[in-house]
């Protein structure tokens, strides 16, 4: 079976807002995330994604879970971890050219908005 291996990061800021994506033609939202390179540990690539997506520099805070789900054949592993960011952001970067916006998200708009990855809300709201 094929299988895919990323890293997510949870990321608040000052005001206890959590740092979410959304691409290109969606109106759904996700923390930022992505593929762990060749040679890459799972946090490092963590920090990278966060970079690109958002334009963030973060620092690994701990290690909050690892997923593990089958899509479409696919045995997909994804490393959540909590991050902190560094400074402010120099914009998106992503090599990708998938991300379209990036937003600071309350509590009450994580329970209302559009996800991504349904499955993570409620992960999500537990930890605001």
């Amino acid at each position: 079976m094929k299988s895919w291996s990323g890293s997510a990061a949870v990321c608040f800021n000052e005001s206890g807002e959590l740092l979410m994506v959304r691409a290109f033609d969606s109106d759904e939202w996700a923390v930022p995330s992505g593929g762990i390179e060749e040679g890459e540990t799972p946090d490092y690539c963590c920090v990278r994604e966060v970079k690109e997506e958002t334009g963030y520099d973060v620092k690994i805070i701990e290690e909050l879970k690892m997923k593990e789900v089958t899509i479409k054949g696919i045995e997909v592993k994804t490393y959540y971890f909590r991050v902190e960011k560094i400074g402010e952001s120099d914009g998106i970067e992503d090599p990708d050219g998938i991300i379209a916006e990036t937003d600071w998200k309350s509590v009450d708009e994580i329970k209302v908005l559009k996800h991504a990855y349904p499955d993570d809300k409620d992960f999500l709201l537990q930890q605001f």
